[in-house]
């Protein structure tokens, strides 16, 4: 039963709706990232580990141009992410999607990253009608993950290409880390595509042909046995200090910062540190925060004394305010009206994992890794 308003060893509180504390007011979140991160190989173990994977990667590419396909957004992860896989010696397709919300800081960080590390970029741009419609239809929705347009075209581009390419193997910038945390109510799954379509057709006004759909067929079969592509985390088994690869990237791949987290989109910056604590009161940065908390990369207190520095100041939020929504072509009274709709759940909405063919499919599955013993 929740019965205190903030855990004692990080900065998660009773936002969270499926928060819990124990005896000495440790939050549940603190003690799954405990469990979790000892599964994590450290030291000689997470070298081996890589390497293993890296040999594998590089036996399947041979023959191919590229070896395996990665993502960069010109954010922390990804841009460290590209110099780790050249310095191991990988050949990898670099993918941007562009979905029309990129900072000038975020283009200047790829540019300079392809660059120095001489890697090739491929870069796809969705469709902006299609685009602004659907980030629309979810601010009419009313449900706090409104960035869920953007997240789930990434990894649909990024498998079709593999496939595309004869790639077999992807690698993402995700880090456990300073990842982590995520509170369930203040979220949702990008991948769930009914719930994108239900979303869509019910507050949408455009038909949906060139948004790219990454369909659960699609991610539970053709990309496992079909075409199979699969996903590696490097980051997992290096050592990850934020502010040390900050500083790295800064003077390696003349990297630029663009402050808060996730914020190289200015969709998300904006989303993140205006639209959810204002509409929903959910403070992503507590999130973050609590991450490097766990991690011991930041103290509790300095945790609490950045959230009393206000992610925008007066002019800056009425400037992206206005490019907000200037870009979704909306007025004001529109949006002002977005805010003042009631609040819903994304279980309002229709989703993937309730579809009967994908419940069979998932009995089925665990009947066969239960007799395999796995």
């Amino acid at each position: 039963m929740k019965s205190q308003e903030i855990c004692s060893k990080c900065i998660l509180d009773t936002t969270v709706s499926d928060i819990e504390f124990d005896s000495q007011g440790v939050c549940n979140y603190c003690h799954a990232y405990d469990r979790i991160i000892k599964t994590i190989p450290i030291g000689q173990e997470a070298t081996d580990k890589l390497d293993k994977i890296v040999a594998k990667i590089k036996k399947d590419g041979v023959g191919n141009d590229y070896d395996c396909i990665i993502g960069l957004s010109g954010g922390v992860d990804s841009s460290y992410l590209a110099y780790q896989v050249v310095s191991l010696g990988l050949r990898p397709l670099v993918v941007h999607v562009d979905t029309g919300w990129n900072s000038d800081i975020a283009v200047q960080n790829i540019e300079n990253v392809v660059k120095i590390l001489k890697l090739d970029l491929f870069t796809v741009v969705i469709d902006w009608e299609e685009m602004r419609d659907l980030q629309l239809a979810f601010f009419k929705a009313s449900v706090p993950d409104c960035d869920i347009p953007q997240d789930h075209v990434f990894p649909a581009i990024l498998n079709k290409i593999a496939a595309e390419h004869g790639i077999k193997h992807s690698i993402s910038g995700h880090n456990i880390v300073t990842e982590y945390v995520l509170p369930k109510n203040w979220s949702y799954d990008s991948n769930d595509l009914e719930h994108i379509k239900d979303i869509h057709k019910q507050f949408g006004m455009k038909t949906l042909v060139k948004y790219p759909m990454l369909s659960l067929f699609k991610r539970t079969i053709y990309y496992k046995f079909i075409k199979p592509v699969e996903s590696h985390r490097f980051l997992y088994y290096i050592p990850y200090n934020k502010d040390e690869i900050k500083s790295f990237i800064i003077d390696n791949l003349g990297w630029k910062d663009y402050g808060g987290k996730h914020f190289e989109s200015r969709f998300t910056k904006f989303f993140q540190a205006y639209f959810l604590p204002t509409k929903f009161g959910f403070d992503k940065r507590k999130a973050h925060l609590s991450n490097l908390i766990m991690s011991n990369q930041m103290s509790r207190e300095d945790a609490i004394n950045e959230l009393t520095k206000s992610q925008y100041n007066a002019s800056n939020l009425e400037e992206d305010l206005d490019y907000i929504i200037s870009k979704l072509d909306i007025s004001r009274d529109e949006w002002s009206e977005i805010m003042a709709l009631p609040i819903k759940q994304h279980n309002s909405y229709k989703s993937d994992y309730n579809l009967t063919w994908f419940k069979y499919y998932k009995k089925v599955t665990l009947l066969i890794k239960g007799l395999l013993g796995r």
